[in-house]
């Protein structure tokens, strides 16, 4: 096997580990502090550090991927998830409910930390291995991230079964001990110097992006507030006060998950693909767009209608509906970044990307816990259409001909 090939199975199965974990303790924070009592805005508080600190390590992720190589950024953020996860097992129940939800938010920050750490440099792995065609790019980027969510997915079933089954504190020892082998088998598998280059020298140098990494990272930064605005406290909460079990609400957003990961590995075969990787993904990107953009709108409308059939089921059946058209979306955004990308400082590039994409999920967060309490499901739905038409809009300003991007930089 080619090393490059080699390295790119080596990231993504450390990632896959990564990702179970980090599914699963979203699945055991959100179930266990919902059912001692706590209200749907502030679950939505417990993961606020966590996703605001998903936004610094993206942006310093991927400078320091670029400065000491994304072996070391791999091992970091594996790391941090460890102590967040012992951090957490901390937590005393006898302690008063301002402490408790310090210390949970603490814990998550470091978490957001770790897994954003993580993402970058796996993301950026692929830009190292992948060579220069922009047809294996495409297909290995959506292989990675096709299958790192179903790992996510089966991180949700395993977070629920895992609560039913052991409780808070040894579910969270025993996902510390599995993600430590991870840890290191990464550690003697990865060449050190994979991913190095020149890093940026300034501020200003760092932030100084082309017209399609800007555009496209505020498409995300709607993109996954629509998703998340619904997904993080809104859906789970709705599923367990319509007397879903614990283990029964992980397995649906396991099997939404995976589903739509399963989606994101395919999509290349969905997507008519150009000679020179743009041409046609673009306009692709907005014709999905809209098609996403009506989803939600058609499940809340069929919700406010009351046409006599179980609410659970209504929002079940079309957020599968709206995982596929989110599948092929993601996608092609994470194509597309990485085609936008310096191939220099691509690492910077994808960490810049997905700094605007922890602050679209920390903008879902912080309006799913409100929107919810506010007006349910109804409510979630109404923010998400309201951010995907955001996005939409943006796609339209999208560079679609390499000869853009050149021009571009040249005027950087």
């Amino acid at each position: 096997m080619a090393p490059s090939a080699r390295d790119y199975l080596v990231v993504t199965a450390s990632y896959w580990g990564f990702t179970l974990v980090d599914g699963a303790l979203r699945m055991l924070v959100l179930l266990h502090f919902f059912k001692l009592g706590y209200s749907p805005f502030v679950l939505a508080f417990l993961f606020l550090l966590y996703e605001f600190a998903g936004i610094v390590a993206n942006l310093a992720g991927g400078w320091l991927a670029t400065r000491f190589g994304i072996p070391r950024m791999l091992a970091a953020g594996q790391t941090l998830q460890i102590a967040g996860l012992l951090l957490l097992s901390a937590l005393d129940p006898s302690w008063s409910a301002a402490a408790s939800v310090a210390w949970v938010v603490a814990a998550q920050g470091i978490a957001g930390l770790a897994k954003d750490f993580t993402k970058t440099a796996s993301k950026s792995a692929i830009k190292a291995t992948a060579g220069t065609s922009s047809g294996q790019l495409f297909k290995w980027v959506a292989w990675f991230t096709g299958s790192k969510n179903a790992m996510k997915g089966l991180g949700f079933f395993a977070g629920g079964l895992l609560l039913d089954a052991v409780g808070f504190k040894p579910a969270l020892w025993l996902m510390a001990a599995m993600l430590a082998v991870v840890l290191l088998a990464g550690l003697f598998l990865l060449p050190r110097q994979l991913g190095k280059a020149k890093a940026s020298k300034t501020m200003r140098e760092l932030f100084a992006k082309s017209a399609g990494v800007n555009l496209l990272a505020a498409a995300r930064v709607f993109m996954f507030g629509a998703r998340d605005v619904w997904f993080v406290v809104g859906l789970p909460v709705f599923l367990y006060v319509a007397s879903w079990r614990f283990v029964e609400v992980g397995a649906f957003l396991a099997a939404w998950t995976i589903a739509y990961g399963g989606i994101q590995a395919v999509a290349p075969s969905l997507v008519s693909r150009s000679t020179d990787g743009l041409s046609r993904e673009v306009p692709a990107a907005r014709v999905w767009a809209g098609a996403l953009l009506a989803a939600p709108l058609a499940i809340a409308l069929v919700l406010q209608a009351n046409v006599g059939i179980r609410p659970d089921l209504i929002v079940v059946v079309g957020l599968a509906i709206f995982g596929l058209l989110f599948a092929v979306n993601s996608s092609l955004h994470s194509y597309l970044i990485l085609a936008y990308a310096g191939s220099e400082k691509a690492a910077e590039d994808v960490g810049f990307y997905y700094a605007a994409n922890a602050a679209g999920r920390l903008l879902g967060t912080l309006l799913s816990g409100a929107l919810y309490q506010l007006g349910g499901m109804t409510a979630c739905l109404g923010g998400s259409a309201a951010m995907l038409l955001a996005c939409w809009i943006n796609t339209f300003l999208l560079p679609s001909h390499r000869g853009d991007i050149r021009a571009v930089k040249r005027m950087a």
